[in-house]
Protein backbone atom coordinates (compact mmCIF):
# COMPACT_ATOMS: atom_id res chain seq x y z
CA UNK A 1 0.00 0.00 0.00
CA UNK A 2 1.35 3.43 -0.93
CA UNK A 3 1.16 6.77 0.81
CA UNK A 4 -0.55 10.11 0.26
CA UNK A 5 1.06 13.46 1.02
CA UNK A 6 -0.10 17.04 0.76
CA UNK A 7 1.71 19.41 -1.60
CA UNK A 8 1.41 23.20 -1.59
CA UNK A 9 2.73 25.44 -4.34
CA UNK A 10 2.05 28.46 -6.54
CA UNK A 11 -0.82 26.62 -8.25
CA UNK A 12 -2.49 25.78 -4.94
CA UNK A 13 -2.88 22.61 -2.91
CA UNK A 14 -2.68 19.12 -4.41
CA UNK A 15 -2.32 15.58 -3.09
CA UNK A 16 0.37 13.17 -4.26
CA UNK A 17 -0.05 9.40 -4.26
CA UNK A 18 3.21 7.49 -3.91
CA UNK A 19 3.61 3.73 -4.38
CA UNK A 20 5.75 1.02 -6.00
CA UNK A 21 4.26 -0.81 -9.01
CA UNK A 22 4.60 -4.58 -9.71
CA UNK A 23 7.71 -3.92 -11.83
CA UNK A 24 9.45 -2.33 -8.84
CA UNK A 25 9.22 1.22 -10.18
CA UNK A 26 8.24 4.09 -7.92
CA UNK A 27 5.12 5.92 -9.12
CA UNK A 28 4.10 9.38 -7.97
CA UNK A 29 1.07 11.28 -9.24
CA UNK A 30 -0.70 14.44 -8.10
CA UNK A 31 -4.48 14.84 -7.97
CA UNK A 32 -6.63 17.77 -6.92
CA UNK A 33 -8.39 16.49 -3.79
CA UNK A 34 -7.68 14.13 -0.92
CA UNK A 35 -10.83 12.15 -1.75
CA UNK A 36 -9.62 11.54 -5.30
CA UNK A 37 -6.17 10.57 -4.03
CA UNK A 38 -7.61 7.96 -1.64
CA UNK A 39 -9.90 6.52 -4.29
CA UNK A 40 -7.13 6.33 -6.91
CA UNK A 41 -4.60 4.75 -4.56
CA UNK A 42 -7.19 2.18 -3.40
CA UNK A 43 -8.09 1.31 -7.01
CA UNK A 44 -4.47 0.87 -8.06
CA UNK A 45 -3.69 -1.25 -5.02
CA UNK A 46 -6.68 -3.46 -5.88
CA UNK A 47 -5.60 -3.88 -9.52
CA UNK A 48 -2.08 -4.86 -8.41
CA UNK A 49 -3.52 -7.54 -6.14
CA UNK A 50 -5.81 -8.79 -8.94
CA UNK A 51 -3.01 -8.79 -11.52
CA UNK A 52 -4.81 -6.30 -13.80
CA UNK A 53 -2.59 -3.29 -13.12
CA UNK A 54 -1.65 -0.95 -15.97
CA UNK A 55 0.98 1.74 -15.74
CA UNK A 56 -1.09 4.98 -15.70
CA UNK A 57 1.73 6.92 -17.33
CA UNK A 58 1.21 5.21 -20.68
CA UNK A 59 -2.26 6.80 -20.98
CA UNK A 60 -1.01 10.35 -20.28
CA UNK A 61 -0.26 11.10 -23.94
CA UNK A 62 -3.63 10.23 -25.53
CA UNK A 63 -5.95 13.16 -26.18
CA UNK A 64 -9.49 13.39 -27.54
CA UNK A 65 -7.97 14.69 -30.78
CA UNK A 66 -5.93 11.48 -31.16
CA UNK A 67 -9.05 9.37 -30.63
CA UNK A 68 -11.17 11.41 -33.08
CA UNK A 69 -8.53 11.12 -35.80
CA UNK A 70 -8.17 7.34 -35.39
CA UNK A 71 -11.93 6.87 -35.12
CA UNK A 72 -12.55 8.79 -38.34
CA UNK A 73 -9.90 6.79 -40.21
CA UNK A 74 -11.49 3.47 -39.24
CA UNK A 75 -15.17 4.42 -39.46
CA UNK A 76 -15.47 7.01 -42.24
CA UNK A 77 -16.74 4.33 -44.63
CA UNK A 78 -19.83 3.77 -42.46
CA UNK A 79 -23.16 4.78 -43.96
CA UNK A 80 -24.20 8.13 -42.58
CA UNK A 81 -20.78 9.00 -41.16
CA UNK A 82 -20.54 12.30 -43.05
CA UNK A 83 -24.13 13.31 -42.37
CA UNK A 84 -24.44 12.20 -38.74
CA UNK A 85 -21.38 10.90 -36.91
CA UNK A 86 -19.06 13.62 -38.20
CA UNK A 87 -21.47 16.18 -36.77
CA UNK A 88 -21.50 14.41 -33.38
CA UNK A 89 -17.68 14.17 -33.31
CA UNK A 90 -17.31 17.90 -33.98
CA UNK A 91 -19.80 18.64 -31.19
CA UNK A 92 -17.90 16.35 -28.78
CA UNK A 93 -14.58 18.04 -29.55
CA UNK A 94 -16.12 21.49 -29.12
CA UNK A 95 -17.52 20.55 -25.71
CA UNK A 96 -14.58 18.68 -24.17
CA UNK A 97 -11.72 20.34 -26.07
CA UNK A 98 -9.53 18.61 -28.65
CA UNK A 99 -6.51 18.52 -26.33
CA UNK A 100 -8.42 17.01 -23.41
CA UNK A 101 -6.68 13.89 -22.05
CA UNK A 102 -8.91 10.82 -22.36
CA UNK A 103 -8.04 9.67 -18.84
CA UNK A 104 -9.38 12.96 -17.46
CA UNK A 105 -12.92 12.34 -18.76
CA UNK A 106 -15.09 11.17 -15.86
CA UNK A 107 -18.69 9.99 -15.60
CA UNK A 108 -19.67 13.41 -14.20
CA UNK A 109 -18.29 14.99 -17.39
CA UNK A 110 -20.55 12.74 -19.44
CA UNK A 111 -23.58 13.83 -17.42
CA UNK A 112 -22.64 17.46 -18.00
CA UNK A 113 -22.33 16.78 -21.73
CA UNK A 114 -25.82 15.28 -21.81
CA UNK A 115 -27.26 18.21 -19.86
CA UNK A 116 -25.60 20.69 -22.24
CA UNK A 117 -27.10 18.89 -25.25
CA UNK A 118 -30.57 18.87 -23.70
CA UNK A 119 -30.39 22.61 -22.98
CA UNK A 120 -29.07 23.59 -26.42
CA UNK A 121 -31.84 24.28 -28.99
CA UNK A 122 -31.61 23.02 -32.55
CA UNK A 123 -30.51 25.07 -35.54
CA UNK A 124 -34.15 26.13 -35.99
CA UNK A 125 -34.41 27.18 -32.32
CA UNK A 126 -36.56 24.21 -31.33
CA UNK A 127 -36.15 22.03 -28.21
CA UNK A 128 -33.72 19.19 -28.87
CA UNK A 129 -35.35 15.76 -28.97
CA UNK A 130 -34.31 12.92 -26.70
CA UNK A 131 -33.41 10.83 -29.74
CA UNK A 132 -30.95 13.51 -30.88
CA UNK A 133 -29.23 13.55 -27.48
CA UNK A 134 -29.10 9.74 -27.40
CA UNK A 135 -27.44 9.57 -30.83
CA UNK A 136 -24.66 11.91 -29.68
CA UNK A 137 -24.15 9.90 -26.49
CA UNK A 138 -24.06 6.66 -28.48
CA UNK A 139 -21.35 8.07 -30.72
CA UNK A 140 -19.24 9.17 -27.73
CA UNK A 141 -19.74 5.84 -25.97
CA UNK A 142 -18.61 3.90 -29.03
CA UNK A 143 -15.57 6.15 -29.41
CA UNK A 144 -14.53 5.45 -25.81
CA UNK A 145 -15.16 1.71 -26.29
CA UNK A 146 -12.72 1.81 -29.21
CA UNK A 147 -10.26 3.82 -27.10
CA UNK A 148 -10.16 0.97 -24.57
CA UNK A 149 -9.77 -1.60 -27.37
CA UNK A 150 -6.95 0.45 -28.93
CA UNK A 151 -5.15 0.68 -25.57
CA UNK A 152 -5.61 4.44 -25.37
CA UNK A 153 -7.73 4.25 -22.23
CA UNK A 154 -7.88 1.87 -19.31
CA UNK A 155 -11.60 2.01 -18.63
CA UNK A 156 -14.66 3.49 -20.32
CA UNK A 157 -16.12 6.19 -18.01
CA UNK A 158 -19.63 5.22 -19.19
CA UNK A 159 -19.23 2.12 -16.99
CA UNK A 160 -18.75 4.16 -13.83
CA UNK A 161 -22.38 5.17 -13.44
CA UNK A 162 -25.96 4.52 -14.46
CA UNK A 163 -27.60 4.55 -17.88
CA UNK A 164 -27.20 7.96 -19.53
CA UNK A 165 -29.52 7.26 -22.45
CA UNK A 166 -33.10 8.32 -21.80
CA UNK A 167 -36.16 6.51 -23.05
CA UNK A 168 -37.38 7.81 -26.39
CA UNK A 169 -41.04 8.35 -27.11
CA UNK A 170 -41.57 6.44 -30.36
CA UNK A 171 -45.23 5.71 -29.75
CA UNK A 172 -46.73 8.80 -31.38
CA UNK A 173 -47.29 8.40 -35.12
CA UNK A 174 -48.55 11.08 -37.46
CA UNK A 175 -50.34 9.97 -40.60
CA UNK A 176 -52.77 11.48 -43.07
CA UNK A 177 -56.49 10.88 -43.37
CA UNK A 178 -57.87 10.02 -46.81
CA UNK A 179 -59.12 13.60 -47.11
CA UNK A 180 -55.66 14.99 -46.27
CA UNK A 181 -54.11 12.64 -48.83
CA UNK A 182 -56.41 14.00 -51.54
CA UNK A 183 -55.63 17.59 -50.54
CA UNK A 184 -51.89 16.96 -50.51
CA UNK A 185 -51.85 15.24 -53.90
CA UNK A 186 -53.89 18.10 -55.36
CA UNK A 187 -51.11 20.52 -54.37
CA UNK A 188 -48.27 18.30 -55.65
CA UNK A 189 -47.26 18.82 -59.24
CA UNK A 190 -44.98 16.92 -61.62
CA UNK A 191 -42.20 14.90 -60.00
CA UNK A 192 -43.45 15.69 -56.48
CA UNK A 193 -46.86 14.18 -57.25
CA UNK A 194 -45.11 11.04 -58.54
CA UNK A 195 -42.79 10.87 -55.52
CA UNK A 196 -45.60 11.27 -52.95
CA UNK A 197 -47.77 8.72 -54.78
CA UNK A 198 -44.91 6.22 -54.72
CA UNK A 199 -44.35 6.77 -50.99
CA UNK A 200 -48.05 6.31 -50.22
CA UNK A 201 -48.22 3.07 -52.22
CA UNK A 202 -44.95 1.45 -51.12
CA UNK A 203 -43.82 2.91 -47.77
CA UNK A 204 -40.34 3.39 -49.23
CA UNK A 205 -37.90 5.74 -47.52
CA UNK A 206 -37.09 8.99 -49.30
CA UNK A 207 -33.48 7.98 -50.06
CA UNK A 208 -34.68 4.66 -51.49
CA UNK A 209 -36.98 6.49 -53.89
CA UNK A 210 -34.49 9.18 -54.87
CA UNK A 211 -31.94 6.50 -55.83
CA UNK A 212 -34.48 4.20 -57.50
CA UNK A 213 -33.40 3.12 -61.00
CA UNK A 214 -35.52 1.74 -63.83
CA UNK A 215 -33.63 -1.57 -63.81
CA UNK A 216 -34.90 -2.16 -60.26
CA UNK A 217 -38.52 -2.31 -61.47
CA UNK A 218 -39.49 -5.53 -63.23
CA UNK A 219 -42.02 -8.36 -63.08
CA UNK A 220 -44.42 -6.24 -61.03
CA UNK A 221 -41.90 -5.73 -58.22
CA UNK A 222 -39.47 -3.09 -56.97
CA UNK A 223 -36.15 -4.70 -56.03
CA UNK A 224 -34.28 -2.77 -53.33
CA UNK A 225 -30.67 -3.73 -52.58
CA UNK A 226 -29.23 -0.66 -50.86
CA UNK A 227 -31.40 -0.25 -47.78
CA UNK A 228 -30.98 1.16 -44.29
CA UNK A 229 -30.55 -2.33 -42.79
CA UNK A 230 -28.43 -3.62 -45.71
CA UNK A 231 -31.00 -6.33 -46.38
CA UNK A 232 -32.55 -6.89 -49.80
CA UNK A 233 -36.31 -6.54 -50.07
CA UNK A 234 -38.98 -6.66 -52.73
CA UNK A 235 -42.06 -4.43 -52.87
CA UNK A 236 -45.08 -5.25 -55.09
CA UNK A 237 -46.20 -2.55 -57.53
CA UNK A 238 -49.98 -2.00 -57.40
CA UNK A 239 -52.08 -0.68 -60.28
CA UNK A 240 -52.00 2.96 -59.14
CA UNK A 241 -48.22 2.99 -58.95
CA UNK A 242 -47.86 1.14 -62.25
CA UNK A 243 -49.81 3.96 -63.91
CA UNK A 244 -47.46 6.51 -62.34
CA UNK A 245 -44.39 4.70 -63.68
CA UNK A 246 -45.96 4.52 -67.15
CA UNK A 247 -46.67 8.25 -67.02
CA UNK A 248 -43.06 9.02 -66.06
CA UNK A 249 -41.69 6.87 -68.90
CA UNK A 250 -44.03 8.53 -71.39
CA UNK A 251 -43.12 12.02 -70.16
CA UNK A 252 -39.38 11.63 -69.52
CA UNK A 253 -38.45 8.76 -71.79
CA UNK A 254 -35.11 7.12 -70.96
CA UNK A 255 -33.05 10.28 -70.51
CA UNK A 256 -31.98 9.15 -67.03
CA UNK A 257 -31.36 5.81 -65.34
CA UNK A 258 -33.20 7.17 -62.29
CA UNK A 259 -36.97 7.06 -62.00
CA UNK A 260 -37.61 10.37 -60.24
CA UNK A 261 -35.90 13.28 -61.99
CA UNK A 262 -36.41 17.01 -62.48
CA UNK A 263 -34.70 18.98 -65.21
CA UNK A 264 -32.74 15.84 -66.13
CA UNK A 265 -31.21 15.52 -62.65
CA UNK A 266 -32.23 13.68 -59.49
CA UNK A 267 -34.80 15.52 -57.38
CA UNK A 268 -32.89 15.31 -54.08
CA UNK A 269 -32.13 19.05 -54.05
CA UNK A 270 -35.76 19.96 -54.72
CA UNK A 271 -37.76 17.37 -52.76
CA UNK A 272 -37.79 18.88 -49.27
CA UNK A 273 -38.58 22.42 -50.41
CA UNK A 274 -41.34 21.33 -52.78
CA UNK A 275 -42.91 18.99 -50.21
CA UNK A 276 -43.04 21.64 -47.50
CA UNK A 277 -44.69 24.04 -49.92
CA UNK A 278 -47.32 21.45 -50.91
CA UNK A 279 -48.14 20.74 -47.25
CA UNK A 280 -48.47 24.43 -46.52
CA UNK A 281 -50.86 24.99 -49.44
CA UNK A 282 -52.90 21.90 -48.44
CA UNK A 283 -53.23 23.15 -44.86
CA UNK A 284 -51.34 20.16 -43.43
CA UNK A 285 -49.24 20.94 -40.37
CA UNK A 286 -46.78 18.97 -38.23
CA UNK A 287 -46.02 16.55 -41.05
CA UNK A 288 -42.64 15.38 -42.41
CA UNK A 289 -41.85 13.56 -45.63
CA UNK A 290 -40.96 10.44 -43.59
CA UNK A 291 -44.51 10.45 -42.20
CA UNK A 292 -45.71 9.33 -45.63
CA UNK A 293 -44.15 5.98 -44.67
CA UNK A 294 -46.29 5.95 -41.51
CA UNK A 295 -49.32 6.89 -43.61
CA UNK A 296 -48.74 3.92 -45.93
CA UNK A 297 -48.31 1.51 -43.01
CA UNK A 298 -51.34 2.82 -41.12
CA UNK A 299 -53.74 2.57 -44.06
CA UNK A 300 -52.28 -0.81 -45.03
CA UNK A 301 -53.24 -2.18 -41.61
CA UNK A 302 -56.59 -0.41 -41.41
CA UNK A 303 -57.58 -1.96 -44.75
CA UNK A 304 -56.92 -5.44 -43.44
CA UNK A 305 -53.22 -5.88 -44.24
CA UNK A 306 -51.11 -8.42 -42.35
CA UNK A 307 -48.46 -7.28 -39.86
CA UNK A 308 -45.93 -9.85 -41.09
CA UNK A 309 -46.40 -8.71 -44.68
CA UNK A 310 -46.03 -5.09 -43.56
CA UNK A 311 -42.76 -5.95 -41.80
CA UNK A 312 -41.36 -7.41 -45.02
CA UNK A 313 -42.51 -4.48 -47.17
CA UNK A 314 -41.10 -1.85 -44.80
CA UNK A 315 -37.91 -3.83 -44.18
CA UNK A 316 -38.11 -3.85 -40.39
CA UNK A 317 -35.52 -6.25 -38.97
CA UNK A 318 -37.52 -6.58 -35.73
CA UNK A 319 -41.28 -7.23 -35.64
CA UNK A 320 -41.45 -5.03 -32.53
CA UNK A 321 -40.99 -1.97 -34.77
CA UNK A 322 -43.91 -3.04 -36.95
CA UNK A 323 -46.07 -3.66 -33.87
CA UNK A 324 -46.43 0.11 -33.50
CA UNK A 325 -49.26 -0.24 -36.02
CA UNK A 326 -50.91 -3.23 -34.33
CA UNK A 327 -53.49 -1.09 -32.52
CA UNK A 328 -54.89 -0.01 -35.89
CA UNK A 329 -55.43 -3.65 -36.79
CA UNK A 330 -57.38 -4.17 -33.58
CA UNK A 331 -59.57 -1.15 -34.32
CA UNK A 332 -60.17 -2.36 -37.87
CA UNK A 333 -61.25 -5.79 -36.61
CA UNK A 334 -63.54 -4.20 -34.01
CA UNK A 335 -65.27 -2.23 -36.73
CA UNK A 336 -65.55 -5.23 -39.06
CA UNK A 337 -66.97 -7.54 -36.39
CA UNK A 338 -69.96 -5.23 -35.96
CA UNK A 339 -71.11 -6.32 -39.42
CA UNK A 340 -72.29 -9.54 -37.73
CA UNK A 341 -74.73 -7.72 -35.45
CA UNK A 342 -78.12 -9.40 -35.81
CA UNK A 343 -76.73 -12.80 -36.78
CA UNK A 344 -77.62 -14.33 -33.42
CA UNK A 345 -80.36 -11.95 -32.29
CA UNK A 346 -83.81 -10.96 -33.45
CA UNK A 347 -82.56 -7.77 -35.10
CA UNK A 348 -82.21 -7.79 -38.90
CA UNK A 349 -78.65 -8.34 -40.09
CA UNK A 350 -76.64 -5.26 -40.96
CA UNK A 351 -78.44 -2.98 -38.46
CA UNK A 352 -76.08 -1.70 -35.76
CA UNK A 353 -77.19 -0.80 -32.31
CA UNK A 354 -76.53 2.77 -31.15
CA UNK A 355 -74.07 1.34 -28.63
CA UNK A 356 -71.97 -0.48 -31.22
CA UNK A 357 -72.06 2.59 -33.50
CA UNK A 358 -70.73 4.76 -30.69
CA UNK A 359 -67.95 2.28 -29.91
CA UNK A 360 -66.86 2.14 -33.52
CA UNK A 361 -66.96 5.90 -33.92
CA UNK A 362 -64.95 6.45 -30.74
CA UNK A 363 -62.30 4.05 -31.99
CA UNK A 364 -61.86 5.81 -35.33
CA UNK A 365 -62.63 9.43 -34.44
CA UNK A 366 -59.60 11.54 -35.28
CA UNK A 367 -57.67 8.41 -36.30
CA UNK A 368 -55.34 10.21 -38.65
CA UNK A 369 -54.29 13.10 -36.45
CA UNK A 370 -51.91 11.76 -33.82
CA UNK A 371 -52.04 8.06 -33.04
CA UNK A 372 -50.66 6.41 -29.91
CA UNK A 373 -49.78 2.73 -30.05
CA UNK A 374 -51.50 0.30 -27.76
Amino acid sequence: MGTIRKREGKRGVSWVIDYVDPAGKRVRQAVKTLKQAKAELTRRDYTMQEGTYDDPRKFQKFTLKNLCEDYEKTHKAQRGFKTAKKFHIDRIKAHFGAERLLISIRYADLEMFRAKLEQTPTLYDRPRKTSSVNRALSCLRHMLVKAVEWDMLRRNPFEDGGQLHKRENNEILRFLTEDEIRRLLAECKGYMHDLVTCALNTGMRKTEMLTLRWDQIRDGLIYLTQTKSDTRREIPVNEDLAEVFKGIRKREGLRSEFVFTHKETTVENYANYAFRGACRRAGIVNFRFHDLRHTFASHFIMRGGDLKALQEILGHSDIKTTMRYAHLSKAHKAKAINLLCGLTSSKPAGIKSPKSENVTNSVFEGAAAVQVTG
